[in-house]
């Protein structure tokens, strides 16, 4: 297994509408709709032996019972030199709790701590250039943004080609959430 993250499916009719989103950066490469995640977790590159040992650990987590989370809000990582446009979401103690389950999960098997703060979101465009005056437009222009909740049922152990990011990704394998 290459490189590996802990991830949530975005269902096909959200991932639709916040594809609408997308047009008016011309420098900017746009993440396709079909590779729309929220990470739980990026592990990194592994060898296959420490791959099988995370797919094992996370076969035995015991997570809390289905929730909804609700995207709601288009944002920018980066500040003064914008790198990322996400659509965010609102806070979820659930999603938290399952994020830190996996934090300590693969701390566990050795890993070593993420070190970055958990923000869910999901990333739309990897951005080339555009200012931070360029994005406020942008985020602007992009018309009022009509909260889009959906209920997590799974999670998914991700694998990424390298490259730049954004895809494609290959869902290794499929965790339910205990009902």
């Amino acid at each position: 297994m290459p490189r590996l993250f802990t991830g949530l499916e975005i269902p096909s009719d959200v991932s639709f509408a916040l594809s609408l989103k997308r047009g008016g950066l011309g420098k900017s490469r746009w993440i396709d709709p079909s590779n729309y995640h929220i990470t739980l977790r990026y592990i990194g590159d592994v060898d296959n032996h420490t791959g099988n040992a995370i797919a094992n650990c996370l076969d035995e987590l015991r997570v809390e019972p289905p929730f909804t989370v609700t995207v709601n809000h288009l944002g920018v990582f980066g500040g003064n030199r914008p790198r990322i446009l996400y659509a965010g979401l609102e806070p979820c103690d659930q999603l938290t709790a399952l994020h830190e389950m996996h934090e300590r999960a693969l701390q566990r098997l050795g890993l070593k701590p993420d070190g970055r703060k958990f923000v869910p979101h999901i990333t739309l465009a990897r951005l080339n250039g555009e200012s931070a005056d360029d994005m406020a437009r942008h985020i602007q222009l992009a018309g009022a943004f009509f909260p889009l909740t959906f209920t997590v049922d799974q999670f998914v152990l991700y694998s990424a080609k390298d490259s730049v990011g954004g895809g494609p990704y290959l869902v290794e394998e499929r965790y339910d959430l205990v009902a």
